[in-house]
């Protein structure tokens, strides 16, 4: 009888692959593991190829893959890379929840005594990794009715940060933070509230402002001021300008300074500016541009928009 002609009892493929009769009968089963017949009194009888495939079976539980998928990887071919891609999947996010709870146990040790209860009440309501849901959420609120979808979505992808991978204790905190903050926080005005305009050329006309800061180019207030010309259907004058300076002033949220200040401290020092430091920056510069206290900006208009 030749090797491949060679069958083995349940107890002899058992003793061949190290394992135990149990586990043999149990992946036998499920249908992982084909016998190679049974004897005239029903034992079971399996084949030379039978040992290679139970090696396989067990290396690939020892990866905590699923018996089901486990059937899939050997028994269809093209099923391999999507069951391990989606078991990596699983495991990068079980690492990023362990990092987080590391970062999170740093935090408690390291606090001082007077602030260990609140930072044990943040982290309670903080899951590891973090959810993003409430803080898109919070910005939706920010966005005027009917806005388009597809800008509604751009303005939740720039202003939402993802959770680090590996996060700092300081990174842990100020992300409990800002959890914190939108979670309890009223509805956010809208921009622009009470003042008719339109919405759609203000942030498209605002996204291409702050790109150009970003890239340092000198157009960028100019294009932030047309930005809000354009939605208010107006032009671009220097009356304009103080109109606008005020405007932004009169208007401007400490609830959304303090949101755009947690999220610096959760960037790296060189991911660049966050879009809410970009927009404060050019409304600074558009108040230094009128050189004057905005209580003593004169109003030509009489309340219009400096035409």
């Amino acid at each position: 009888m030749g090797a491949e002609d060679e069958v083995w009892s349940i107890g002899e493929l058992a003793e061949r692959a190290g394992v135990s009769v149990k586990t043999v009968r149990y992946y036998s089963e499920r249908g992982l593991l084909p016998e190679g017949g049974r004897t005239g009194g029903g034992h079971r009888r399996y084949g030379p190829g039978a040992l290679e495939r139970l090696r396989s079976i067990r290396a690939l539980r020892a990866l905590e893959l699923p018996v089901t998928d486990v059937g899939r990887v050997l028994d269809q071919g093209a099923a391999w890379e999507d069951v391990v891609a989606g078991r990596l999947r699983e495991v990068e996010r079980r690492m990023t929840a362990l990092r987080w709870h590391e970062a999170s146990l740093r935090l408690l040790r390291d606090a001082p005594a007077a602030e260990r209860a609140e930072r044990l009440r943040l982290l309670g309501g903080l899951a590891a990794p973090p959810d993003t849901t409430v803080l898109a959420r919070f910005w939706r609120r920010t966005l005027p009715v009917r806005f388009p979808a597809r800008l509604a979505a751009a303005v939740v992808d720039v202003a939402v940060p993802q959770p680090p991978a590996d996060p700092t204790p300081a990174q842990v905190l100020a992300y409990a933070r800002l959890h914190a903050l939108v979670a309890t926080a009223p509805a956010p005005p809208v921009h622009l509230a009470g003042v008719p305009h339109r919405p759609t050329a203000l942030y498209e006309g605002l996204a291409e402002a702050y790109d150009l800061a970003a890239a340092a180019r000198t157009e960028a207030l100019d294009r932030f001021v047309t930005a809000y010309a354009d939605a208010l259907s107006t032009r671009d004058t220097p009356a304009f300008r103080r109109r606008l300076a005020r405007l932004l002033t009169a208007g401007a949220d400490p609830l959304i300074g303090r949101y755009w200040h947690l999220v610096g401290e959760l960037r790296t020092p060189d991911a660049g500016p966050t879009v809410g430091a970009v927009h404060g920056r050019m409304c600074l510069a558009l108040k230094r541009e009128a050189l004057v206290d905005p209580e003593l900006w004169p109003d030509p208009s009489g309340g219009a928009w400096g035409e």
